[in-house]
């Protein structure tokens, strides 16, 4: 793979919409060919739909399997590749044979994106793509994410994030290009469930997927399910309409049934409702 210099990140001026995606399609364009890490999320899509349409057969998206990742989201991701006849690559990621890994430590997402990335480089100069690109956007900027370290050690492209892009814009651009994502909800590793110093392990993540995925069956919409005290407690963020669904009193018998069924002895809503990094409050400044 050719070595590719990540262009300068914007300066963090007022730029309007149609500025942003000018500087996007100008990161991409010049690009001789790219993997796209692809989560099939809505910033992944984008990038991935921008590339695809700016260098044709020249962009393919790569994706990282493990347990922390549900399979519900993969086989969105396969559909959406299929769909546009997208060349899709997969890779193993298990971080959890990382030695650190499983032992979240703060720093647990530089760890995993080190070995997601150096994997998804590997296959990218193996494939004779010139640059890997990440989605992460510019309002990631503002929350803890070690990840982003690993990102700037591995030299990956982050396009969104360099023109500027917002989440709110990303999804905008997404509604106008018709993408299925344009409205999805946010979505993180299943990792990111766990209080750092809280072990992760198969049967823990293999749980949180269940009760997620029980929660949306049940027409709740953003959600996350966090694990507390030994993974003993499931403390349920989410946003207000599915909040409304959560105070009717079958349904609340219902969750917890499920939830007991799954090993949890407790089960909390929390009254903040669905916000992201939320693990991060307990970190010291």
């Amino acid at each position: 793979m050719t070595n590719v210099t990540a262009p300068s990140i914007i300066e963090k001026k007022l730029l309007s919409f149609e500025e942003k995606k000018d500087a996007l399609t100008a990161c991409i364009e010049k690009l001789a060919s790219a993997a796209v890490a692809f989560s099939g999320g809505v910033d992944s899509t984008l990038l991935l739909a921008v590339s695809f349409d700016l260098l044709g057969s020249r962009a393919a998206a790569v994706t990282g399997c493990s347990l922390s990742f549900p399979p519900r989201e993969l086989k969105a991701a396969q559909a959406f590749t299929e769909s546009l006849g997208i060349k899709h690559y997969l890779v193993d990621s298990e971080e959890l044979n990382l030695p650190a890994f499983s032992q979240n430590p703060p720093n647990r997402c530089y760890l995993c994106k080190t070995e997601l990335f150096t994997k998804i480089k590997n296959l990218a100069a193996e494939k004779n793509l010139s640059a890997v690109l990440e989605a992460s956007n510019a309002d990631d900027e503002g929350d803890y994410r070690p990840g982003l370290q690993a990102v700037r050690e591995l030299g990956i492209l982050s396009p969104l994030r360099q023109a500027r892009l917002t989440k709110d814009e990303i999804r905008r651009w997404s509604k106008e290009l018709n993408l299925p994502t344009w409205n999805k909800p946010a979505f993180a590793c299943l990792a990111s469930r766990f209080p750092y110093g809280e072990s992760i392990t198969p049967e823990r993540l293999a749980r949180l997927d269940k009760a997620e995925s029980f929660l949306l069956s049940l027409g709740l919409n953003q959600v996350r399910v966090r694990l507390h005290e030994q993974a003993t407690l499931a403390r349920i963020e989410t946003d207000e309409e599915s909040f409304s669904l959560l105070s009717r009193g079958d349904l609340r018998q219902k969750v917890y049934g499920r939830f007991k069924e799954l090993g949890f002895a407790y089960v909390a809503v929390d009254i903040l409702g669905y916000r992201t990094g939320s693990m991060n409050l307990t970190l010291q400044k």
